[in-house]
């Protein structure tokens, strides 16, 4: 017997609607002008108000409005970023130092010691976080970072050569210039660091008074290595 033929009015069977995979939308792409300088400012907001610790590459892309693989771009990790934000804030730190040395007297070595010495100590108050960054080596690698090194080395030169001149335009007391130079900078960075460790208010300098104070301690130095005439 042959097998009975299908009706015509026999349908095959329906085939199923594909299912519409939804895709989430594409990141969007950063429109920042400059996103490493983003970067930078938001890892410095970071350490400013959780310390070294509270730094990372996520959040600072968080703070840029970035994905987190944007910031990768321009930093391989976050030792890379803590770097950046370190040479950031020593360029800043020596442009405040050029700019006051810019105005002091020119014949003067002893009144651009002290210039030096007192653009150090308002840039340091003024930007505590900077100056924090720069002074520890906890924060990042200071014999990786070639930049920081080779401007501080060229701070220190600056300070030498300053003294030298003093010296021999009859101007100091000493001709220990080495010892005058490492008191000096242990005045300096020493009273910034009251400033960050929150010291002042023991000693009864209020916040406004701390600049007025740091001038006058400054200026005592200055008046024990000067020759009297």
């Amino acid at each position: 017997m042959r097998p009975a033929a299908k009706s015509p009015a026999a349908k095959a069977p329906t085939a199923k609607p594909r299912r519409r995979v939804s895709r989430a939308p594409a990141p969007k792409p950063y429109h920042h002008g400059d996103l490493r300088r983003v970067l930078i400012d938001a890892a410095l907001q970071l350490v400013g108000e959780g310390g070294a610790e509270a730094v990372s590459v996520r959040e600072a892309a968080r703070r840029a409005g970035v994905s987190p693989g944007a910031p990768f771009r321009h930093f391989s990790s976050r030792d890379a970023l803590m770097q950046a934000v370190a040479e950031e804030a020593q360029r800043r730190f020596r442009a405040e130092i050029e700019a006051a040395l810019a105005e002091a007297p020119a014949g003067d070595p002893l009144a651009r010691f002290r210039c030096l010495g007192l653009a150090y100590l308002r840039w340091a108050m003024r930007n505590p976080t900077h100056f924090e960054v720069i002074s520890s080596r906890r924060l990042f690698d200071h014999d990786k970072a070639a930049g920081v090194s080779r401007n501080n080395a060229e701070l220190i030169e600056l300070t030498e050569r300053t003294l030298e001149e003093a010296f021999a335009a009859g101007q100091l007391r000493s001709g220990d210039l080495k010892a005058v130079q490492i008191a000096g900078r242990a005045l300096v960075y020493g009273f910034a660091r009251m400033n960050i460790d929150g010291h002042f208010p023991r000693w009864g300098v209020a916040g406004p008074e701390a600049e007025q104070t740091a001038e006058a301690i400054l200026d005592l130095f200055i008046e024990g290595i000067a020759k009297r005439p």
